[in-house]
């Protein structure tokens, strides 16, 4: 059993994980009740699925530190949920704008600014785009493509793992890890590209409704989700993190970076139960919102 392999340090350390993730856990139930009792039947999904990635990275990542053998099962599952909640935020954020008829209404003669990160934040010479239904449908199907995508190519992976084919830490690239891996964030760049363009117009209008530390909040979990695991894994793969008996390098890499997630993520539950809990059916856009520089402020 891995309890009997562990000294008094690592129990402790371990219980105290564990603790963790279920006090995240009943956070997240408790904050789901209050936003299923208080918000608008149109928002609620949305914005429960979004407070409910952290609490569910965290239970993963504790059921990978306590089973090591489900690592595999555990990351896929924490990144097919995680590409479903970017989808979701940029669904939230028309949502809070009134709707997509209410969106365009407000940004009738307004553009889009697509030179920004992760893709063109250097391309500046990109011309900024109008927004028309065509260009919202455009931008919510580069995030929806992820949410799409991503779970198939997860399966793929798993097919191929169970083939003897798919080694994570394997990057050949005469193998299909690379290029499954390589995909994937090409598909992440696109989605995480989409919200970034549609935050930087409504961040002014949606002020009152805590959208920068929302965002902000959702960021750090692309950051310590995403590329935090990718430096562990890349560090334990280059043997620069040492292997400690009877934990391999690559082992070892993986239990810092559950461990890690689970702290993290169990102090973004906390601080996002207490950004998202508002009387969100007193606030609406248009008339609680400060207008952008150079337009006209509209009266309610």
């Amino acid at each position: 059993a891995l309890s009997a392999g562990l000294d008094l340090p690592g129990r402790f350390l371990f219980a105290t994980l564990t603790l963790m993730t279920l006090i995240a856990i009943l956070v997240f139930i408790e904050e789901a009740v209050y936003i299923y009792r208080k918000i608008p039947s149109s928002k609620r999904s949305i914005i429960i699925w979004i407070n409910a990635a952290a609490p569910v990275i965290s239970t993963t990542s504790c059921i990978g530190m306590w089973v090591p053998r489900s690592t595999m099962f555990t990351d896929f599952t924490a990144g097919i949920f995680f590409a479903i909640v970017i989808h979701k935020f940029l669904m939230m954020m028309i949502k809070e704008c009134g709707g997509q008829k209410m969106l365009l209404r407000r940004f009738e003669n307004g553009h889009f600014t697509i030179h920004t990160g992760p893709c063109c934040c250097c391309c500046l010479c990109l011309p900024r785009v109008p927004i028309t239904r065509k260009t919202l449908f455009w931008l919510k199907l580069g995030t929806f493509q992820f949410a799409v995508f991503r779970p198939v190519l997860v399966f793929l992976s798993i097919v191929l793992w169970t083939n003897g084919n798919y080694v994570l830490y394997k990057l050949s690239p005469k193998g299909p890890a690379l290029w499954i891996s390589c995909f994937i964030g090409a598909l992440t760049l696109f989605a995480l590209w989409a919200v970034g363009i549609m935050f930087r117009k409504v961040r002014i209008l949606l002020k009152c409704k805590n959208i920068i530390p929302k965002f902000a909040l959702y960021q750090f979990i692309v950051i310590l989700n995403q590329l935090q695991t990718t430096i562990i894994n890349i560090l334990a793969t280059q043997k620069i993190i040492p292997c400690a008996p009877p934990l391999s390098s690559t082992a070892r890499g993986s239990y810092i970076a559950q461990q890690l997630l689970i702290m993290e993520m169990f102090l973004i539950t906390v601080i996002s139960r207490v950004v998202y809990r508002r009387k969100y059916h007193d606030l609406e856009p248009l008339e609680c919102a400060a207008e952008e520089p150079g337009d006209k402020q509209q009266p309610p």
